[in-house]
């Protein structure tokens, strides 16, 4: 007798209540059309550089087959430390306040379990990458979105936290420039928010995953801010600015009773990042500087080519000013971000991801991400064009 209806559920609440990635929900459907142009994954279109990808080669061929420290190899964790402090001005201890992982994602999802208590509110700012709330609620925290907009360049502003900051918020995750919308914190933007972290007692998340792919203003850091480094657990890796998405590495920078929190969860799960993806790593911080401003350069030339593209097709697009997406209006044109997402597939065999997958504020939004050639960018946006001529005639 099959009693499974009235057997409870064998899978974890807090697990089943959680939504599939809007993404791979999406790119399930396009992975079964042919000759589609694609501006949806946020993946590199560049190969590795060839020096990196030698040095992993070299390390096994020399039998780099082990394990590594929980940590990370300490020749890669002094190569991050002195990274950090050139790149922010902020110095941290490779030997207790550095954590190599597996990838940002997994650093974020350390970083979150680490120092969550059920119940806890955690702030963060919609749109924004699609792990963000999941990760909250499988730490039994209180994802608590705060919505951004157009005007001031979807930015988090001091004024929407404290609407949104109760005696209950521990933690306040940034993550600028930001994943879809490619908003960029100014100086000033970050002097503000470390003032309401430090008002607050509040611990900050900040991802810096795409701060080398920033093409106006500079690479800062909230970390650099007074009072802000105690309270700061920084991220980053390289997977974006040096194309090494298929090593998985990234790391964590905080103080040592943060680190040491994370590590414990990392050294029962992954134990450590992958001994030949760690060697690579060094190589790209040692010599990958070249390599990096010639993709970013490359990046920059295809934001403005597609931001002016997609404006002069009656798509509104405010300028992104870092990481490798475009985010456009499409809501003024009476139609559902993802009907347009899915008719334009059909009809165009052009790939956007709708601006939903981003949070509920994304309604009306498409992310089109230009991680692709050229080539390809400028014919997508004729088909773009196209289709839109044809909505507006009705």
């Amino acid at each position: 007798m099959n009693d499974s209806k009235s057997r409870p559920s064998r899978v974890a609440r807090h697990v089943a209540g959680l939504p599939r990635s809007g993404i791979r929900d999406f790119f399930d459907i396009v992975s079964a059309r042919d000759d589609v142009i694609s501006l949806g994954i946020g993946e590199p279109d560049f190969v590795t550089p060839w020096h990196i990808r030698e040095s992993s080669v070299y390390a096994l061929e020399r039998g780099a087959t082990s394990y590594t420290a929980n940590l990370g190899l300490l020749e890669l964790r002094e190569c991050i430390a002195r990274y950090i402090s050139g790149t922010f001005g902020v110095p941290y201890d490779p030997g207790s306040e550095v954590l190599v992982t597996v990838g940002v994602s997994e650093a974020l999802d350390l970083a979150v379990r680490a120092v969550i208590e059920p119940g806890d509110e955690v702030l963060y700012h919609e749109p924004c990458y699609v792990s963000y709330g999941p990760l909250v609620r499988m730490a039994h925290g209180v994802p608590v979105a705060v919505d951004t907009t157009p005007d001031p360049g979807f930015k988090v502003t001091v004024d929407s936290l404290e609407k949104k900051v109760t005696p209950k918020t521990k933690l306040l995750l940034l993550n600028f420039p930001t994943n879809p919308t490619g908003a960029v914190l100014d100086r000033a933007d970050m002097e503000g928010i470390a003032r309401f972290a430090v008002k607050h007692d509040l611990l900050v998340i900040t991802d810096e995953v795409y701060t080398e792919l920033t093409y106006e203003g500079e690479c800062a850091s909230i970390a650099a801010q007074p009072g802000m480094r105690e309270r700061t657990i920084l991220l980053n890796g390289f997977s974006k600015a040096w194309a090494m998405t298929g090593f998985r590495v990234g790391f964590a920078c905080a103080p040592p009773e943060l680190i040491e929190a994370m590590m414990k969860i990392h050294q029962y799960t992954m134990l450590c990042a992958p001994i030949l993806s760690q060697r690579a790593a060094i190589e790209a911080i040692r010599n990958g500087d070249a390599a990096k401003r010639e993709m970013c350069e490359e990046y920059r030339r295809r934001r403005n080519y597609i931001h002016a593209a997609l404006n002069e097709a009656g798509l509104e697009c405010h300028k992104p000013r870092g990481a490798f997406y475009a985010f456009p209006r499409v809501g003024h044109l009476g139609i559902k971000s993802k009907d347009f997402s899915l008719r334009l597939l059909d009809e165009e065999k052009v790939a956007c991801v709708p601006g939903t997958a981003f949070g509920a504020c994304g309604e009306g939004f498409i992310r089109c991400s230009y991680a692709t050639q050229m080539d390809d960018i400028r014919e997508a946006m004729k088909r773009i064009a196209a289709f839109v001529g044809r909505l507006k005639a009705g």
